[in-house]
């Protein structure tokens, strides 16, 4: 074998390893602070359970992590946040799901929750993923040794979860679901919808290890371009996708009438856009001091992904 083959396929395989490791360290602590299946009103727990544990890339609590070590943060009291924001991201999962929204019956492979505990659990299990995962993360005061950058870290998770977050993004697009959007619009809809969450992810991280001012502005940045460059490739596999890769059906944005950057630029034109965004997201993080060369890895794989 080519040395430089066989090179590339022994980094390739160690980055596989690693990413299993981060991925199993990251389903610890998010499976840890789940609440426990019992009282009466236990359905709940296991609705909520459910919908957490039914897969998912673990991406918003890696990229966490992720930021906060670049950052020198060596702390506890990323771990309630880590699972805070995969709580709020699968809440937002299951109310997408939903009849009244994109009425998917699987996600991941898996049947949706309001399939499997019907439409009325699946909206209270949407509603208390949201609300404990603030419960969770104020668990952190008591983890910390800077109680004031716990403090931050609620208030961005609020802002970015919100009216002026992601809640915004997605009442603007079912607002305009089967109407054509503009491109303003498109972009509007996906730094909230997408982007918000990432850029709290990814700031919490940055601000629960002290980084100062500029660093994080700069990390806001780099998360909205990781935001953009993922959901314009998600728009690409709805369009190019492999159903069995990306456990969900190919063609949903069709069938809804939703507007993508595909259906704005073309699939060319949204490549382009997703290397551009790429390039941006990387320049800014190499531009930080210290380095995380994993980090760096899993944005460009996010990037590129398959699935």
């Amino acid at each position: 074998m080519d040395s430089n083959i066989q090179k590339g396929a022994e980094e390739g395989n160690g980055w596989q390893r690693q990413m299993q490791e981060k991925l199993r360290e990251t389903e610890n602590i998010v499976t840890r602070w789940l609440p426990e299946e019992t009282g009466h009103q236990r359905l709940i727990f296991q609705a909520m359970n459910y919908s957490v544990l039914a897969g998912g890339k673990r991406l918003r609590p890696m990229l966490m992590k992720e930021v906060y070590r670049l950052f020198g943060g060596q702390g506890e009291e990323i771990e309630p946040f880590m699972a805070a924001i995969e709580m709020i991201h699968t809440s937002s999962l299951v109310h997408d799901d939903l009849p009244a929204m994109d009425a998917d019956e699987y996600r991941r492979g898996k049947k949706t929750t309001w399939v499997v505990y019907g439409e009325d659990m699946a909206i209270l299990a949407g509603d208390a993923l949201m609300i404990y995962a603030f419960e969770v993360a104020s668990k952190a005061f008591g983890l910390a040794v800077h109680p004031m950058r716990v403090g931050k870290a609620v208030e961005i998770l609020a802002a970015r979860t919100g009216i002026y977050g992601m809640i915004g993004g997605q009442t603007v697009d079912v607002e305009l679901t089967g109407h054509p959007m503009t491109e303003e619009q498109l972009d509007f809809v996906y730094r909230l919808k997408t982007g918000a969450l990432l850029e709290a992810s990814m700031l919490i991280g940055a601000v629960l290890a002290g980084a100062c001012e500029e660093e994080q502005r700069r990390v806001s940045q780099m998360a909205l371009a990781i935001g953009m460059a993922f959901q314009i490739q998600d728009d690409i596999l709805d369009v190019t996708g492999d159903e069995k890769v990306t456990g969900k059906p190919v063609g949903s944005d069709e069938k809804n009438s939703k507007t993508t950057y595909v259906t704005l630029k073309g699939l060319e034109g949204a490549k382009a856009l997703v290397e551009e965004y790429s390039r941006q997201a990387i320049g800014i993080l190499d531009g930080f001091p210290a380095e995380n060369p994993f980090l760096r890895q899993l944005i460009l794989s996010l990037i590129n992904r398959k699935s």
